[in-house]
């Protein structure tokens, strides 16, 4: 048996399922193995994923968060989880994609909907959950770097004198409970309405990084990035406003490119993390420099 046989069996073996069939992979998931379950005329998404203390994932966290985001009605519903696997109802939706971006209404929803995690969703959370500082992640990437003996450490001295920067530039906020990880294919659309999954990096932290996570992973114009903005505050910005933003919005693509030069070294997942690095370190210099210009 293979080990993606494997990875089937046992999901179709697992006790919330009375007589499963037609198991399959689902794309996606840089962290986890995703696999799609029909029982009973119902399907679900079972998720295989362990911690990964690199990357301040712990699974009881994507648990409590995902219950949260059910019960505020931006999420699916956990219909089993154990240590090391969580089972959701399949949304009938696919990922976001350029063109529901480009649709008239669709930024200004997606602002409400973070509004709405930001709000109501923070209000469900029951019991612990973690935190999330960019500025943190970022220091502890590097270190992590730098004990592995990473071929990034070069580029390590700069990247942190800007991280530094960007911290100061984006200065004090309110805490809210954020998602963190908006990339496109964390967020699910029927072509009416919207819904978050994997909630692996959410915790208590900074608006911005959701809002300046969005845009920069999904490639926001700035008139869009203005229309986010002005939504999410019930006003436009002013030009404080506006410059702590953009400096959050570097400073996700930051962490994305660091997260990428950590999974280099320690991911499994046949998934081309240089490619990756490469890619965001790019989208991280050139809105840097539109920062600084």
């Amino acid at each position: 048996m293979t080990e993606d046989e494997a990875i089937l069996a046992r999901a179709q073996a697992l006790p919330c399922f009375s007589a499963p069939a037609g198991a399959r992979p689902l794309d996606g998931g840089k962290t986890n193995h995703n696999i799609l379950v029909t029982d009973g005329g119902r399907r679900f998404v079972v998720r295989f994923g362990n911690d990964i203390p690199e990357h301040g994932i712990l699974r009881w966290n994507e648990l409590a968060l995902s219950r949260a985001a059910q019960a505020s009605g931006v999420g699916p519903a956990v219909v089993y989880a154990a240590p090391g696997v969580l089972v959701l109802d399949h949304i009938n939706a696919r990922p976001l994609q350029p063109d529901d971006i480009a649709r008239p209404g669709t930024v200004a929803a997606l602002a409400r909907l973070i509004a709405r995690v930001h709000r109501d969703t923070m209000r469900q959370v029951a019991g612990p959950v973690l935190a999330f500082d960019v500025f943190h992640i970022l220091r502890g990437y590097a270190r992590f770097l730098m004990a592995q003996r990473s071929p990034h450490v070069p580029l390590l001295p700069a990247l942190l004198s800007e991280a530094e920067a960007l911290e100061a530039a984006v200065g004090d906020g309110p805490t809210v409970l954020g998602h963190n990880d908006l990339l496109p294919g964390n967020i699910l659309t029927d072509g009416e309405r919207f819904w978050l999954i994997d909630w692996e990096y959410g915790g208590f932290g900074n608006p911005l990084f959701d809002l300046g996570g969005l845009a920069g992973n999904n490639g926001f114009t700035p008139d869009q990035e203005r229309i986010l903005l002005a939504t999410y505050d019930g006003g436009a910005p002013d030009a404080a406003r506006w410059h702590a933003y953009r400096a959050m919005k570097c400073a996700s693509l930051l962490r994305e490119t660091l997260w990428s030069m950590v999974s280099e070294i320690t991911s499994t997942l046949d998934i081309d993390y240089r490619a990756y690095t490469a890619t965001n370190l790019a989208a991280y210099r050139a809105a840097l420099a539109e920062l600084q210009h």
